[in-house]
């Protein structure tokens, strides 16, 4: 699904920690950043990003069936993890980052390779200034629903408490 072009890479984060969330990420779908290392090998990319809400697209692969033949949950839980992650991302001053503390998803249909490309909406439910949930859903090439989910986020202030103890 990426486009020829595309670039890979790490945004370093001296400079990602300068802007906002928002102007982040549409740094990131404009390819003025580049693309994350996991949307070459996933095939999910990051389309659309407004404040407390984001849009991926992902195209379902051979490379990730399960024993079954179907596409594993992994990867429909790795494009809902990057989509309320980045809801919560779009919210965010400068300065500031986040890390996933737990999600909960659930599959409602099965994804196939032949399911064509799959849709995943991102929204904010709250943005405060420790905690942050998100909500997604990811539906298929005929718009029925997949899979969805919620998240909860820490938001991380540079330089600050990381989390460790």
């Amino acid at each position: 699904m990426s486009a020829p072009q595309t670039v890979f890479g790490m945004v370093p984060a001296a400079t990602a920690m300068q802007l906002d969330g928002l102007t982040f990420l549409r740094n990131v779908i404009s390819q003025h950043f580049p693309a994350p290392p996991f949307a070459q090998t996933t095939d999910i990319y990051l389309v659309e990003a407004d404040d407390g809400r984001v849009t991926f697209e992902a195209l379902p692969a051979t490379g990730f069936l399960n024993p079954l033949g179907t596409v594993h949950g992994g990867w429909n839980s790795t494009l809902l993890d990057s989509a309320m992650g980045c809801a919560v991302h779009s919210t965010l001053k400068p300065g500031h980052g986040y890390t996933t503390v737990d999600m909960t998803v659930t599959f409602v249909r099965a994804v196939l390779p032949t399911s064509g490309k799959l849709t995943c909406e991102g929204k904010i439910i709250h943005s405060g200034t420790r905690i942050a949930t998100a909500e997604g859903r990811v539906f298929d090439a005929a718009g029925k629903l997949i899979a969805h989910g919620t998240e909860t986020c820490m938001i991380l202030k540079a330089g600050g408490d990381r989390g460790r103890s």
